[in-house]
Order: structure tokens, then C-alpha cells, then sequence
């Protein structure tokens, strides 16, 4: 069955599309551009009438509670009246009573109509005698409770009352008492600029109005509310603007001009755009098209392409001088360069990897195998392959990167003979690395053993004396015993030292350590006449270690200090000082300080180097192997000069204490010291 051809798109088809979908944007965007610009425009209008509402009741409440406490001062600080009630027009009677709060004198406002003609004054006197009760026991003025008075007229009126204590000679004279009308108090903020377009009122808690003034009623749209805090009471301010919700005659014209004129415009260079960028499209199409032909056939890697049967259906000229088979050449079934004994084996791998590939399965891992030159010659190649996906995101086959991996295996071999020569060429130097360090150490065991047996046989030959001498003879003998105990036991530890064994650690007090070779330290500093002292802290601080390889740390660098003072500084200022100090909780510092002439730069670059030694007779290996031995244990061997200013030097090590240094981490830092 054959597949029906699939006719390629018009392309005035395609070009008239096109031009539809311009002209769509073009529509929707003047619409969401419309829209959007009415939007903005009602929400700036609200905004700025519902700020305008707040200054309004900000300046409002501001005045009258100016005005009210301008009174208030007036009336504290005046004479009998205490005001001038024509500078007040809020302020509608004023009254004078005694000690008793009896009425001595009233005056009324020629303004407006007296308060108390249609009711008594006596039938209101609730809130008044709250607020000049308060007022007395504060001794400060104090405001009433708004209340409603009727007047004969049929109407009312909404006032408060301010009351203030006032004295005479020294003693409590009575009260006055400034009767003051809401509505009055409004008529000034109401008339002021920028608020004749607002309903100022006075109103209770749920918005009743109490009092108000402004020529007209506010929509209750733009609303803003202010609390009065008076002394003794609090009234609410709210100013309502008269305007509705903004109109959008005023701005929709504008809008929609700048709106259409802008989306115009825009859809222009959009369109020019569109044009621009077709033709650079088109232009850096074919620039890409020349580039990637000259990479690939610049690349010394091998690239190819095979379709989903397994064809190359691309090779790069690497690829090919690679196989020395042309393009025609290698586009055959099997390729030219699968060897003959290996064919069915990747025939079968192929098909397995389409497969995968069908179910899902992915790999982009790089594999090994071997291709045939045309000479016939075998290679190891690496090939790198991944899905080929059309533009429709189909697979359509792999492709491959191939790198020749016959030099890398070279390399390889001849990396694996110098390998084993190297290792050859390190077991013999550790064999004499083990050799070198015994016969190094060895010395000083055996030197002693020697000069107690001088001394033992020197003692026989003039004569023993079983009373005097029997004691110096076995102390002799025990010291022959204990050298030669050493002289194995470092033998054991420079063996596991070159080995890189676990050695043995263990809690050691620090004189323990100094007293097991301060014998040898002083035969050693009797030959050159210098003196030993050992400077203890009380207590005396434990260390965490091998106690045979510290002390042999500590025999090194005594014995380094006193050969370091024999030429270069008189008899009389030889002195080596070992000290221990506790430098934290759990660390110990040990030092070993001598009074030589220092250690030169030259020198102090090369100290810890193997075989590096400025004696004649000596290897070079002493602070090569104090430096290991303190590293194995976590710390540092430093020198410098002495830190009391003398001359010399000081070297310095520090070992934890045995809370820290536990066996089971000291096991670990041997197994993974280098």
C-alpha cells in the first residue's frame, strides 16, 4: 500500500493567513487598549475624590477642634466671662455658677434664638452636671455629651457643653459653663475651599446625623469619618462628597484618541518589524547553514547520521578519513566499516536499540566498540549517540559522534608501564626508607647501651665493691635493659611507621614522656656542658599518641638543640629547655627550645626536606620523621624563635588530650593518612 503525496501549502494561502491574524491583533489589542485606558481612568478619578474626601475631613476636624479648644483656653485663662463670645460664632450661651453648680449669671447669643425658652434649663442639667463633675475632680476643663435641645420655633438644635473650674482668692469659685452648637461649628470649615462641594455632620456611632452643614447633601459615595478626642468626650466628623462615581465624558475621548493612536501606531512597527525580520530570518538561515557546513567539515571529530533502518544518511569528511570510505561508499547495508566476524553482533545490538527506543527508553551514554578502516586495519572507537528529532519532533533516526580512540589506548598502555615501574621503583625506596630510618634511630639506643656497659665493665676492672658498687651495677644493667627494650621497640615502630600501620595510642602524662628520654637528653648534653631544664605546669597535662614515637619525636629535636649550640655559643649560655603547657582545654603544647644562632632562611626552606641535613654525619631524615609522626597524631610541627625574645630557637608541637584522641579515631586517621 502506497502512501498518498501530500500536497505542498499555497503559499497565498499561507500569506493571507497571515495578514488575518495581523489585522485579529490589531482589533483585539485597540479593544483590551479601550478597555484598559477606562479602567485606569475610573480608577484615578476614585481615587483622587476619596483623597480629596480625607483632606477635606482632616482640615474639618482640624478647625473645629481648634476652635473648641481655643474657647476651652479662653474660658481657663479670662477674667468672670472668661471670653469674648464675638470671636466665637459656634458658641451660643454662656453661663456662671457658684461652688454649689447654682446659675448666677447667663448670657445668650444675639444671633441666634435663646436656648432654654421652650424647656427649662433645669430639665437638660444631665450631661452638664456629668461633665462639670468631671471637670472638678480632674481640675480640668471638660466636655459633654452632644444633646438635643427643642426650641419654640418647633425646631431643635444639637449642642455640647464645656465646662471649667474656676477660682477665686485661692478657693473653688464655681464653674463656667460654654454651650456650643454643632451645626454652627460646621458653617466654618463647610464655607472654606474645597469643601463647599462636601456635606460636613456631625454623627453618632451607627451614622445617625447629629448636626450638618453644606449647601448640599453628600451622595454617600466618597465618605470620610474623623474622631474629635475632646477632654471628657469624643464626637465623629464625616464629610461626604456631593459627586456620584466619576463620568466618563470628560476623559473617554482623550483616552480613545491616545488609545487609537497609539495601538496604530505600535500594530505599524509591529508590521515593519515582522517584514525586518523575515528577511534577516531568511538571511541568517542561509549564514547558518553555510557555518554549520564549514564546522562540521572542520571538525576532527567523526559525525554521522542514520536513519531508523540504520543507514548513514550524513557523514562529516572526519568521519570519513576516519574509515577512508567515501559518503556513497558508507550509505550501503551493513557499512563498510562494521568488521566481517562482528557483523551480526551489531545488527542485533541495533535492532535492540530501536527497540528501547520504541518503548521509550533513552540512552546518551558513550559505548565502545571497533571499526574497519579500508585497509582492514581494527580501531577502537568511542561513539556518543543520541535521538535525531525532526521539526515536528518525530524520531527519525540518530545521530553520532565517533572519536578515534586508538591514541588514547597508546596512551593508556604506556601510562600502565610507567605505572608499574613506578611502583617497582616505591617498594625499593621504602625497603631502604625502612633501612635508612632503623639505622637512624637505632643510634641512640645502642650508643647507650654501649656507654652503660663501658661503664659496667670500667667498674669490674677497678675493683668491685659488693656494698657500694652492687647498686651503680644494676642500675647500669636495668639501663642496658631498658635501651635495648627501645632499641625493639623502635624498631616495631619504624617498621609500621614506613608500613603506614595503626600504631598504638594511648592517655601518657607529659614527665612520663620527658623522663623516658631526659637519661639519654642529659648523657648527650654532659659531653657538650649544656643544661637541661624541663618546665612542668601543676598538674601535669596528659596527651593522646604512640608513647615511642613522641619520645622519639622529643630525642630528635633535644638532641638537634644540643648539637645546634656546641660551635656556635659559649659554654656557659648552653642551655636546652623542654616546657609543656596546657594552651586549651584539651590541648597540650610541647616545646623544645635551644640557645643557638637560629635557623638561616636558606635553611628553614629546606628543613623538613628527606636527606636534607647542614651536619657531615648526619641523614637528614630526624625532622622529616618528627613532622610525619606529629601529623599522624593531628597536629603541627612549627619552629621560630623563641617566644620570650631570646636567642635561639623553639620548636613547638601540639597533641590532644585523651578526651579528644580516642583509639577509634586515631585508627581512622591512620587508615586514610596518605
Amino acid at each position: 500500500m502506497t502512501a498518498r503525496p501530500t500536497n505542498p501549502p499555497d503559499p497565498v494561502r499561507v500569506r493571507r493567513a497571515r495578514r488575518a491574524m495581523l489585522w485579529t491583533a490589531l482589533v483585539v489589542l485597540l479593544l483590551v487598549a479601550q478597555s484598559l485606558l477606562v479602567w485606569l481612568t475610573l480608577a484615578y478619578e476614585s481615587s483622587r475624590l476619596q483623597e480629596e474626601a480625607e483632606n477635606v475631613a482632616t482640615d474639618a476636624a482640624t478647625e473645629v477642634r481648634r476652635e473648641l479648644l481655643l474657647a476651652m483656653q479662653n474660658l481657663q485663662a479670662g477674667d468672670e466671662w472668661g471670653i469674648d463670645a464675638r470671636r466665637h460664632p459656634g458658641l451660643l450661651r454662656l453661663e456662671l455658677r457658684d461652688a454649689e453648680r447654682r446659675l448666677v449669671r447667663a448670657w445668650d447669643s444675639p444671633m441666634e434664638t435663646p436656648l432654654f425658652q421652650y424647656l427649662p434649663r433645669a430639665s437638660l442639667e444631665t450631661d452638664v452636671e456629668v461633665a462639670c463633675a468631671l471637670a472638678r475632680r480632674t481640675a480640668s476643663p471638660a466636655f459633654s455629651r452632644s444633646y438635643y435641645v427643642p426650641l419654640a420655633s418647633g425646631r431643635g438644635i444639637e449642642v455640647i457643653d464645656l465646662c471649667v473650674p474656676w477660682r477665686a482668692d485661692g478657693r473653688e469659685a464655681g464653674v463656667r459653663v460654654a454651650t456650643f452648637g454643632l451645626g454652627r461649628l460646621l458653617e466654618g470649615p463647610a464655607a472654606a475651599r474645597g469643601a463647599s462641594r462636601y456635606e460636613l455632620s456631625f454623627v453618632e456611632g451607627d451614622g445617625t446625623r447629629l448636626a450638618r452643614a453644606g449647601r448640599e447633601r453628600g451622595r454617600g459615595t466618597y465618605v470620610a469619618d474623623r474622631v474629635l478626642d475632646l477632654p471628657g468626650s469624643a464626637v465623629t466628623l464625616r464629610a461626604d462628597n456631593s459627586r456620584g462615581r466619576p463620568s466618563l465624558i470628560p476623559n473617554l475621548t482623550v483616552a480613545l484618541v491616545l488609545g487609537l493612536s497609539l495601538a496604530l501606531f505600535a500594530l505599524l512597527l509591529l508590521l515593519a518589524r515582522d517584514m525586518r525580520r523575515r528577511s534577516e530570518a531568511e538571511r541568517a538561515l542561509a549564514e547558518a547553514l553555510s557555518f554549520r557546513k564549514a564546522m562540521e567539515d572542520s571538525l576532527i571529530t567523526g559525525l554521522r547520521a542514520r536513519d531508523l533502518e540504520g543507514r548513514i544518511t550524513y557523514a562529516n569528511p572526519a568521519f570519513c578519513a576516519m574509515t577512508g570510505f567515501s559518503p556513497e561508499e558508507l550509505r550501503t547495508y551493513p557499512p563498510p566499516y562494521w568488521p566481517p566476524e562482528h557483523v551480526g553482533e551489531y545488527q542485533q545490538r541495533q535492532a535492540l536499540r530501536l527497540d528501547l527506543n520504541q518503548h521509550g527508553t533513552e540512552s546518551r551514554e558513550g559505548f565502545e566498540t571497533v571499526f574497519m578502516r579500508r585497509s582492514g586495519e581494527r580501531f577502537p572507537v568511542m561513539i556518543y549517540e543520541a535521538p535525531l528529532v525532526d521539526s515536528e519532533g518525530r524520531h527519525a533516526g540518530w545521530m553520532s559522534a565517533v572519536v578515534d580512540a586508538s591514541a588514547q589506548r597508546r596512551v593508556e598502555e604506556l601510562s600502565r608501564q610507567q605505572q608499574d615501574r613506578l611502583q617497582a621503583s616505591a617498594r625499593l625506596a621504602t625497603v631502604g626508607e625502612m633501612a635508612s630510618l632503623i639505622s637512624h634511630e637505632l643510634n641512640q639506643p645502642l650508643a647507650a647501651i654501649a656507654s652503660y656497659a663501658s661503664g659496667s665493665l670500667n667498674l669490674l676492672q677497678d675493683g668491685f665493691d659488693a656494698q657500694a658498687d652492687r647498686a651503680m651495677l644494676e642500675q647500669a644493667l636495668s639501663r642496658i635493659a631498658e635501651q635495648a627494650e627501645r632499641a625493639g621497640r623502635v624498631i616495631k615502630s619504624v617498621h609500621d611507621f614506613v608500613r603506614r600501620r595503626q600504631q598504638h595510642h594511648e592517655a601518657v602524662r607529659c614527665d612520663v614522656l620527658i623522663d623516658g628520654v631526659l637519661p639519654l637528653v642529659r648523657l648527650q648534653a654532659r659531653k657538650s656542658g649544656t643544661r637541661v631544664e624541663v618546665d612542668l605546669p601543676d598538674p601535669v597535662p596528659r596527651v593522646q599518641g604512640d608513647r615511642t614515637m613522641l619520645e622519639q619525636v622529643l630525642l630528635n629535636l633535644t638532641r638537634n638543640g644540643i648539637q645546634a649550640m656546641e660551635a656556635a655559643t659559649a659554654p656557659e649560655a648552653r642551655e636546652l629547655v623542654v616546657r609543656v603547657r596546657a594552651v586549651a582545654p584539651q590541648q597540650v603544647r610541647l616545646s623544645v627550645i635551644d640557645r643557638g644562632p637560629g635557623i638561616g632562611p636558606e635553611v628553614a626552606a629546606r628543613l623538613f626536606t628527606p636527606f636534607f641535613t647542614t651536619r657531615t654525619e648526619g641523614m637528614g631524615l630526624g625532622l622529616s620523621l618528627c613532622r610525619t609522626v606529629i601529623e599522624q597524631h593531628g597536629g603541627t610541627l612549627e619552629f621560630g624563635p623563641p617566644e620570650d625574645g631570646t636567642a635561639g630557637t623553639e620548636f613547638r608541637f601540639t597533641l590532644a588530650g585523651p578526651r579528644q584522641a580516642e583509639p577509634a579515631s586515631a585508627a581512622s586517621a591512620a587508615a586514610v593518612s596518605p
